[in-house]
């Protein structure tokens, strides 16, 4: 009754959520026809079509009155509920992957196991632009290294914030991202060509997502279409924490001092 692919037979488990379930409940433990009925809401006659389907399928054997997976049906089991799990994490990431994808950030795919998200939304759209303004005021006397493709107001005093309480700053930024803090933040710019504890890069080619890094904590900012953040990744895992270390270097070795690059009066 299976198929060579396994299309068909992953097609029928998850057609029926009572097909999950049951199966879910069998992989716990043994049971009989009628404690199925009970445990998963369903009739007497819909339980035994399922468990006849499970049987065809090598997924479930009868031994007494009761139904035992068997190890290719618990092997099917644990495989689904990874796929679900896959599933879940898309819905919750996808919209922080799909933007560094689109920009090619390289994130690599285990960064999704480890760290916090924080996502604007319609009822919160500064909801990242607020953590990541929160994340640099925490920092007091810490390094703080980190890559922009944007100049916002409330980046800019939570930075002076940090600084003014000790705080030794490394930041990456594009042309673009320059001429808008020349033209928009003048002391700010002014500050970071004169402060001592600031130390300010200039990327040769245009920054499209962000990263911050301080103490132990790595983040990864991706912007939409419109460079606004939109989804901010937060984590001490050290599969996060090397990958950021990693891109930092990479856009420092590329870059030239501000100093190198703004001409002053």
């Amino acid at each position: 009754m299976t198929s060579d692919d396994g299309h068909d037979d992953a097609k029928y488990l998850a057609g029926s959520p009572i097909r999950v379930e049951i199966l879910r409940t069998l992989r716990s433990d043994p049971r009989r026809p009628a404690d199925l009925t009970a445990a998963v809401d369903a009739t007497r006659t819909t339980v035994q079509r399922i468990l006849a389907g499970f049987r065809d399928r090598d997924w479930v054997v009868k031994r007494g009155a009761a139904y035992r997976v068997t190890p290719t049906g618990k092997r099917v089991h644990d495989a689904y509920e990874s796929l679900l799990d896959e599933v879940h994490r898309a819905a919750r990431f996808g919209q922080f992957a799909a933007d560094l994808e689109r920009v090619g950030a390289d994130v690599p795919p285990s960064v999704l196991d480890a760290g916090e998200l924080t996502v604007a939304a319609d009822r919160n759209p500064l909801a990242a632009v607020d953590r990541l303004t929160e994340l640099l005021r925490e920092c007091r006397g810490d390094e703080i290294r980190a890559v922009s493709p944007v100049v916002i107001q409330q980046f800019n005093e939570a930075a002076a914030d940090a600084l003014d309480a000790g705080a030794d700053i490394e930041l990456v930024i594009d042309r673009d991202v320059v001429e808008a803090s020349i033209a928009e933040f003048g002391p700010a710019t002014d500050r970071a060509l004169d402060d001592d504890g600031a130390t300010v890069y200039v990327s040769p080619t245009p920054v499209e997502y962000g990263l911050f890094r301080y103490g132990d904590l790595a983040c990864v900012t991706a912007y939409d279409r419109r460079n606004s953040p939109r989804c901010v990744l937060e984590s001490t895992d050290s599969t996060v924490v090397e990958w950021v270390d990693e891109r930092l270097e990479s856009f420092v070795a590329d870059a030239k001092r501000l100093s190198a690059v703004v001409e002053r009066a």
